[in-house]
């Protein structure tokens, strides 16, 4: 048992320390190098002064932003849902979302964007 535990170091009561030094600093680098998540798809901010209420259609919108991240309904009508938002453990977080609802004959109804750049 003494020929096993060499490789490795004893404390006082001889227990086996390393193992649980490695757990320690393998679980902090893991928390550093992964404090920030992302979240959706990124889409071009560009394009949506161009969205026209009442006349872009949704074949224009899937061209401008291709395909919704979501799709849901409002109120009866289809919406699309552009986003991306990105998390991090010590710094502010980036995001920006776009909805499209569209009318019953596929024609840009509404829309609300937002982002967290200023």
């Amino acid at each position: 048992m003494k020929a096993a535990a060499t490789h490795h170091f004893i404390n006082q009561k001889g227990n086996i320390i390393l193992p649980t030094i490695r757990f320690i600093l393998i679980s902090i680098n893991l928390i550093f190098s992964t404090g920030c998540a992302t979240v959706g798809h990124d889409f071009s901010v560009d394009q949506v002064p161009k969205i026209q209420i009442g006349q872009t259609t949704k074949n224009e919108i899937r061209t401008m932003f291709g395909e919704p991240w979501r799709i849901g309904l409002e109120d009866g009508l289809e919406t699309w849902s552009y986003g991306k938002y990105h998390y991090r453990m010590f710094r502010e977080k980036d995001a920006k979302d776009l909805v499209v609802r569209f009318n019953k004959n596929n024609i840009v109804d509404s829309y609300t964007f937002n982002t967290t750049n200023r």
